[in-house]
């Protein structure tokens, strides 16, 4: 067993007051993207956690990176066939999340998840080195395989059957579009009194309140 009720770290870098603050959460998500990145420390600053209802009825959530941020939401890209692709299937509403420690920041999303255009999803894939899409073909994500020998060899397979010609985009591999309905941003502050901003989409536009930390 081992005690962590020492740790602790006080938040003083920044705050979060609503008169210094965009009305849209997208701008304010831009912005802290970008200080995010000044700031450094983190290796994979579009890293988030995804959250969904699995088939068994429980939670579960997972790093998977943002690609593309448009003005409809948040784009990422995966197996349709997955894990979580299925659990999307079945149920659309996700979660998620981004942690910057290094700025003390976070930032929770609530949303529905859709597949993004085919035009999208070839785009994306074509975007990506060779090697990662011999890994979509090769790889049935979240199938139990014997030992990983097998992907390695499937992939040496495939290696040589497409040297020197363009894959195409695997149809069970694409986009998720998440459209938020709800965003909220925490900025760490002293003695935990931090400071929680939440935007919700109600009657066609994005309403702002704040919560107690």
């Amino acid at each position: 067993m081992k005690d962590l009720s020492d740790y602790r770290k006080s938040y003083e870098k920044s705050e979060l007051i609503e008169t210094a603050i965009p009305d849209n959460p997208f701008e304010l998500f831009g912005l802290w993207f970008q200080e995010a990145e000044a700031i450094g420390g983190t290796e994979e600053v579009n890293a988030m956690t995804i959250a969904t209802i699995g088939k068994d009825g429980f939670p579960k959530s997972r790093i998977v990176l943002l690609k593309q941020l448009t003005s409809e939401g948040f784009i990422f890209f995966t197996n349709y066939e997955s894990e979580k692709g299925k659990a999307i299937a079945d149920n659309p509403n996700v979660c998620l999340s981004f942690f910057w420690p290094y700025a003390e920041r976070q930032v929770i999303i609530k949303g529905k998840a859709e597949k993004t255009s085919d035009e999208v999803s070839d785009a994306y894939f074509q975007s990506r080195p060779f090697g990662s899409q011999l890994g979509a073909l090769a790889s049935h994500q979240s199938e139990i395989i014997s030992n990983r020998e097998v992907l390695e060899d499937k992939v040496k397979d495939l290696e040589e059957e497409f040297i020197g010609k363009v894959i195409n985009r695997p149809d069970y591999w694409g986009g998720y579009l998440v459209k938020p309905y709800e965003i909220e941003f925490w900025q760490g502050r002293p003695n935990r009194l931090h400071d929680r901003i939440r935007f919700q989409y109600r009657e066609n536009t994005w309403k702002k309140d704040r919560l107690s930390s």
